[in-house]
């Protein structure tokens, strides 16, 4: 069954002027990106008071990309979030010990999407799988009609990442219907630097798809 409504996430939040635009644009849930890496990244002590500004029913997500257990755990206790996504190559053993209530992300690939799909789904742990363009954070767009096919027994819910702006994310709804869609870079105007007035624009174009179904 297709979703009444598509949730949105935006995701690298690292200010409180971030949280307040997407909370009152109506986001639904709000990503942490705990990767060093990453130009969103954020240490988990600075995120927990952004983590606490959340209104109740909104939900937090922490970003992991190839970390171990541990290091997950060292985590999770300096910044409790309500979801874990895990955006790397990690094994379904990690998986299983980092649940429940994960996102497992994959990068689109016509080769191996398929098989990608069938062993996260068949996961317990997973409580959605998010699809990228990308390894995470780069804007990187796929073709969304190629995904298609590949979600017919797919039973978990499903979020389109990568490469989602206002102006293209309701041609990404409209071809995956999927439950939710992410967005990142799309939103910035510079990297790791989120724009209200973007923000604010992407919950409106969502909204609008949804109404225009």
């Amino acid at each position: 069954m297709k979703p009444l409504r598509t949730r949105i996430k935006i995701c690298g939040v690292r200010s409180f002027d971030a949280i307040d635009a997407a909370v009152e644009a109506g986001a639904d849930a709000l990503g942490f990106v705990f990767v060093k890496q990453s130009p969103r990244y954020i240490e988990p002590e600075k995120a927990l008071p952004l983590v606490l500004r959340l209104p109740p029913m909104i939900t937090s997500v922490a970003l992991f990309q190839n970390c171990d257990l541990d290091t997950f755990c060292d985590i999770e206790e300096q910044c409790p979030t309500h979801l874990s996504q895990l955006h790397g190559d990690e094994p379904p053993k990690l998986v299983q010990q980092c649940g429940p209530g994960v996102i497992k992300s994959v990068r689109f690939d016509p080769a191996t999407i398929a098989a990608r799909l069938d062993t996260w789904n068949a996961i317990e742990e997973v409580d959605a799988i998010l699809i990228d363009g990308s390894a995470g954070g780069q804007g990187t767009p796929f073709d969304w009609k190629q995904l298609v096919p590949h979600l017919e027994n797919i039973t978990k819910p499903i979020i389109v990442a990568g490469g989602l702006t206002p102006d293209n994310v309701a041609d990404a709804i409209a071809t995956v219907r999927p439950y939710a869609v992410d967005v990142s870079s799309g939103v910035e105007s510079r990297p790791g630097v989120k724009d209200p007035a973007r923000i604010r624009a992407f919950c409106q174009a969502v909204h609008d798809a949804d109404r225009a179904r």
